[in-house]
């Protein structure tokens, strides 16, 4: 059953250029940047501001990903459904996450971007890695998996812990779904409270331009354009290796699925302004949610595959791993055989599961991968510290893409996704407004029952 598209013939005017959020966020990026360069000390100072607006998306992340994988898994009433969903979810990130790091291991062993700089490990101040180091140790893979069970049901939400609040979310659902007619009460009270939320996002979402202003002043006030200077190779590397995985690899995938790379990119381009203005893709997590409902995905495969990807399908965070490794042993003058690159392969693939969900989960990994890859030092690490928050903004940006069309190919997989709403939105036919989109929430939960 396909959602109908509403009559936008009769629709009020368009709004005027700068009233579109992407646009504002764009302002408040370059106007961050300015003030970044040219006043570092304000751009230093102006950092709350970035910080506050990250809190106020984060307090709403985990009631948003509990109430749509709920109602969802609810609606879809065929539990089976949701392990056929959670598995083909999973085989896509396997993959897509395997060939990440295999790109970055390929382009780092042909460009050799560390080649030359010829530094001496005994020089590098280990100490300002050590933090990372240590919570690396920290990370296991049993210690992750015993971290996805919450102390109890309401510490997953006040935690924010991503991981736990899908934990709980599907048991509750399927234990919802389980009830049949009995639970339609609690389903119908659970839609109309994700409205509210949904709607909380939309105001939230006002400040986002302040949000981005504050977090690329500060961004650039503390290290700077000129800190780019030393390892602009890397991190040209870095940003070209990653739009090119965009571009091609996910572009094949997009066009094996039916649509437009860069036309998903062009719906999304608020988002993306914004994680890149923030660094952060959970800036953008509920507003990815809400489009990719919007755009026909059915909120039960959205509420599943957006939140596991945050954690699974880390394509960005992936090239950059192999690609640092290796930057760093070339850099020490450290020469990998194919075995041991294979071993840093095995590693990275297992260790990025381990940080799944962690905070600066990138530079963490990297730190769990050299600590069991003895042949490349820590201390190497030191070298990108500075850095690294340029990269992040592309880790970013490239698993934010990343999972929307997941999120896509997974429905598509599914039949469940509304092609003639997806098409119209894409092709921009039917506004993508930047507000909940209840319309198409209630008519995806009929199509599923």
């Amino acid at each position: 059953m396909h959602t109908p598209l509403p009559d936008t013939h009769a629709s009020a005017a368009p709004r005027r250029w700068y009233a579109h959020l992407y646009v504002q966020v764009l302002i408040a990026i370059a106007a961050g940047v300015t003030i970044g360069h040219f006043a570092p000390a304000t751009g230093e100072a102006l950092k709350p501001l970035g910080d506050a607006f990250i809190k106020l998306v984060k307090m709403v992340i985990a009631p948003v990903i509990f109430l749509t994988i709920v109602t969802g898994i609810a609606s879809m009433r065929d539990l089976r459904a949701v392990g056929r969903v959670a598995g083909k979810a999973f085989a896509y990130f396997f993959f897509f996450s395997t060939l990440a790091l295999i790109v970055g291991l390929i382009v780092a062993n042909v460009v050799r971007p560390g080649h030359g700089l010829n530094i001496d490990p005994a020089t590098l101040d280990a100490s300002k890695v050590a933090l990372f180091s240590e919570k690396a140790h920290e990370t296991t893979i049993t210690g992750f998996l015993m971290e996805m069970i919450p102390d109890t049901f309401l510490s997953s939400m006040t935690e924010g812990n991503i991981l736990q609040v899908l934990v709980i979310a599907i048991l509750f659902g399927i234990s919802l779904a389980m009830l049949g007619d009995r639970g339609a009460p609690a389903l119908s009270l659970l839609e109309t409270v994700s409205m509210v939320f949904f709607k909380l996002v939309s105001i939230v979402m006002k400040a986002a331009p302040v949000g981005a202003f504050g977090a690329m002043a500060f961004t650039i006030g503390k290290y700077g354009v000129g800190s780019l200077a030393n390892l602009a190779g890397l991190v040209a590397t870095f940003y070209v290796t990653s739009a090119l995985f965009v571009v091609v690899v996910l572009g094949v995938v997009a066009r094996l699925a039916g649509f437009s790379i860069l036309a998903l990119i062009s719906y999304l381009k608020a988002e993306l302004l914004l994680v890149l203005g923030t660094s952060s893709s959970e800036s953008a997590l509920p507003s990815l949610m809400e489009k990719m409902e919007r755009a026909g995905c059915p909120k039960s495969i959205v509420g599943l595959v957006v939140p596991t990807g945050y954690s699974f399908n880390l394509d960005g965070t992936n090239i950059y791993m192999t690609l640092a490794a290796l930057f760093i042993a070339q850099a020490c003058n450290v020469e990998l055989t194919l075995g041991q690159q294979v071993l840093l392969l095995g590693v990275a693939m297992l260790s990025s599961k381990g940080a799944a969900g962690v905070t600066g989960a990138g530079f963490i990994t990297l730190a769990a991968t050299l600590s069991i890859v003895p042949s490349v030092p820590v201390a190497g690490m030191a070298l990108i510290l500075g850095v690294d928050r340029f990269m992040s903004e592309c880790r970013s940006l490239t698993n934010f893409i990343g999972n929307a069309v997941a999120t896509v190919v997974v429905s598509r997989w599914e039949g469940k996704l509304d092609t003639a709403r997806f098409k119209a939105v894409l092709a921009q036919r039917e506004p993508a407004a930047e507000t909940p989109a209840a319309d198409s929430r209630a008519a995806d939960s009929r199509a599923l029952i």
